[in-house]
């Protein structure tokens, strides 16, 4: 047995436009057809709600700044942690 969902054809469109919809980055036309579809299709309007309640959650996340005591320790850390490997090639008579 799959859990797989298994979309119309007309909600596999919608949910594949979903991002460019929440975001207005379609063009009118396609933005109509996607938005009648949802609002006469339950399922797609659920999953239109979850994505847009995450794009909410990530944005407003996105806007708070981390306390300055953390942003310093967070910044140690990478530094202390990250180190650079370089290796040289040497040409052999081939090249």
């Amino acid at each position: 047995m799959s859990d797989e969902i298994r979309l119309e054809p007309d909600c596999q469109q919608a949910v594949d436009k979903l991002y460019l919809f929440l975001d207005r980055e379609l063009a009118e036309g396609d933005w109509d057809a996607v938005h009648a579809h949802i609002a006469d299709c339950a399922p797609c309007l659920t999953q239109f709600d979850v994505e847009r309640i995450v794009k909410e959650l990530v944005a407003r996340s996105c806007r708070e700044k981390a306390p300055e005591m953390l942003r310093a320790r967070v910044l140690t850390s990478i530094r202390t942690t990250v180190t650079v490997t370089t290796t040289e090639r040497v040409a052999g008579p081939d090249a």
